[in-house]
């Protein structure tokens, strides 16, 4: 389960017989609201397919679900959810904080459920707290405070040379300002410097590791909101400029990137299920504003040692022991 497909869309109805459309028209309807493209996330709306299955909803026999998809044009979000809200939807699945803010701007009664990649209490502002959210948002998160924590002493022990951690943030997105401080926090807990570099277009990227190479003793980090866009192009930057690089999800190190922390891809899996879960408990009755907000509970570790062995860096095997997947 890739991280950045957290939710998916399948195709509209338009290809329905009559009589079936005319059949979902006394069903419930749910909103989906994505900033990608309708092709970037089967799988992952498969796995929120299992979690409405799971509570008794089935798409196309009784529900149904009006998608809208931004295509990357963020501008596009908010007339998109005012036309969710316009059609009457019962909820609304927004799979990321930029989707979700769209939402929320659009309608205060229709419940919100989310799936977000950061922290929807302090960061984003977006619940009341994780057991009680209030409103009318709730969802599931892949955040853990302990993260940035846990990325840069697994940096530390695979590079312990490293006296810097460069760190890459895209200053327009709303998770910015926290990726910044818990990243800076971690980086002094291990006595290290950390370098806030901003990138929000390839130019900025390629400054941002051409500042990197200069540094010379330096590991490189990145908030997990550039990858939706730049993932293969920030994995060949740190190839072709020989930089360590942390990243925050399983497959950008299944793609050639050093090494990972992140959620789980079974944990993943899971919380698209229960998002699923919660659009069927709302669709029932209950309130999002009573729905605790689902948090991570596994989290995965893993090297590429191709990667390791073409930058010269000898795994220890502590950590080799620690991850939870080698790659060869």
């Amino acid at each position: 389960m890739r991280r950045r497909e957290f939710i998916a869309g399948l195709g509209s109805t338009a290809a329905w017989p009559v009589a079936a459309r005319a059949q979902l028209s006394t069903v419930p309807v749910v909103g989906y609201l994505h900033a990608q493209t309708q092709n970037s996330a089967e799988q992952s709306l498969t796995e929120i397919r299992h979690g409405l299955a799971e509570v008794g909803y089935f798409e196309g026999r009784n529900i149904a679900i009006e998608y809208r998809f931004a295509e990357n044009r963020f501008d596009r979000l908010p007339s998109l959810a005012a036309d969710l809200v316009r059609r009457g939807v019962a909820v609304i699945v927004a799979p990321t904080a930029t989707a979700t803010f769209a939402a929320k701007a659009a309608t205060s009664t229709i419940p919100i459920v989310f799936l977000l990649g950061g922290d929807p209490v302090e960061q984003f502002g977006l619940v009341a707290s994780y057991n009680k959210p209030g409103g009318n948002l709730t969802g599931a998160t892949g955040y853990s405070t302990e993260l940035w924590a846990k990325r840069m002493e697994l940096m530390r022990q695979l590079v312990p040379s490293a006296r810097v951690f460069a760190v890459l943030v895209d200053p327009n997105s709303v998770g910015a300002p926290r990726a910044t401080r818990d990243s800076q926090s971690a980086a002094r807990a291990l006595g290290r410097d950390a370098l806030i570099l901003h990138a929000s277009s390839k130019d900025d990227l390629d400054a941002a590791f051409a500042k990197v190479v200069e540094l010379r003793s330096a590991a490189f980090f990145m908030q997990a909101f550039l990858l939706i866009s730049w993932s293969d192009y920030i994995i060949a930057l740190a190839a072709r400029h020989s930089i360590p690089a942390m990243y925050p999800g399983a497959e950008d190190t299944i793609a050639g990137g050093l090494v990972s922390y992140g959620t789980s891809r079974a944990n993943i899996a899971y919380l698209l299920r229960q998002t699923g879960v919660y659009v069927g408990r709302i669709l029932k009755g209950e309130k999002a504003a009573d729905l605790p907000v689902i948090q991570p509970t596994r989290f995965e570790f893993v090297i590429n040692l191709k990667t390791a062995r073409t930058l010269g860096l000898t795994v220890p095997q502590t950590l080799l022991a620690l991850a939870d997947e080698v790659i060869e």
